[in-house]
């Protein structure tokens, strides 16, 4: 699992845009500042930013401490952080679930019927979620994000693993009430999920050929990232070279620059270069 979300958490930071807060003094720049990430062509970079960054959202919710915007900027970039950038699995196992308790606090921040998510039964919990509405999309993708983040670090505790079945259904409330929100990301986050398993063991391959496509349509065929795990994750599943290879070499041959995706796109084709050089052993 650690591979599928490695992916995942660089398209996790598209929840960035727009996600600092109007209060604070960062807000002349608020809306633009994420975009200095996303937008960038340099994963290294970033990357080597990342700390300062989360050091900088930390010291504005030591003003802000209730603050739903900075809370969703603080999960996204510690859950990016855990995963890309953390090799300790004890260190990743921590920052992960820092990104997931900032998500779930920003989700109290913004709703207080989803102060209690995770200790909820899931009765409870699904009534929850059933009843958010368009308002409520980025403190759930942000919650989702983080929830699968999270269970990837600690797929070693059943418990955690357990809670797979609420981060699915936080992803499908998604499409429910916005199929277009955030590119297709939502859609990647299911496509995955319904693509860990084989048919014989209960997976739904075609469920999750429906939402990579959707996910590929959604941005307009901009979305790189969707068509290399479209390869990873299905074809690969299917043992179906024909599609993975095509795949693969349109994510390749497409220019990567795109408005809030550019960096998503970069981490796709350095992927995609890497699966195709291993595509022999595979198949």
């Amino acid at each position: 699992m650690r591979s599928l979300y490695r992916s995942l958490a660089a398209g996790a930071l598209v929840v960035l845009s727009g996600s600092l807060t109007t209060g604070c003094a960062l807000s002349r720049v608020g809306d633009n500042l994420p975009y200095g990430l996303l937008d960038s062509d340099d994963p290294q970079l970033v990357g080597e930013a990342l700390p300062a960054y989360m050091v900088t959202v930390d010291g504005l919710l030591a003003t802000w401490p209730d603050d739903a915007d900075l809370l969703r900027t603080a999960a996204s970039l510690s859950g990016a952080y855990a995963t890309l950038e953390v090799d300790d699995p004890a260190r990743a196992k921590k920052y992960s679930a820092r990104a997931l308790d900032f998500a779930l606090r920003s989700a109290c921040a913004d709703n207080g019927d989803a102060c209690n998510l995770r200790a909820a039964s899931f009765p409870e919990f699904e009534a929850v979620v059933k009843d958010t509405d368009d308002g409520d999309l980025p403190m759930l993708f942000a919650v989702g994000g983080a929830w699968a983040g999270y269970i990837q670090q600690h797929s070693d505790d059943w418990n955690a693993v357990a809670e797979l079945a609420r981060v699915q259904l936080i992803f499908e409330r998604i499409l429910a009430l916005d199929p277009g929100f955030e590119q297709g990301m939502p859609q990647l986050y299911l496509g995955v999920m319904n693509s860990l398993l084989p048919p014989s063991l209960g997976g739904k391959p075609e469920v999750a050929r429906a939402h990579f496509e959707d996910a590929i349509a959604r941005s307009g065929g901009r979305n790189l990232y969707a068509k290399m795990l479209y390869a990873k994750q299905f074809a690969r599943l299917l043992y179906d070279r024909e599609l993975h290879d095509r795949l693969l070499n349109e994510v390749l041959a497409a220019s990567p620059g795109a408005h809030g995706l550019t960096l998503v796109n970069v981490f796709a084709q350095e992927e995609a270069r890497r699966l195709l050089a291993g595509a022999d052993d595979y198949f």
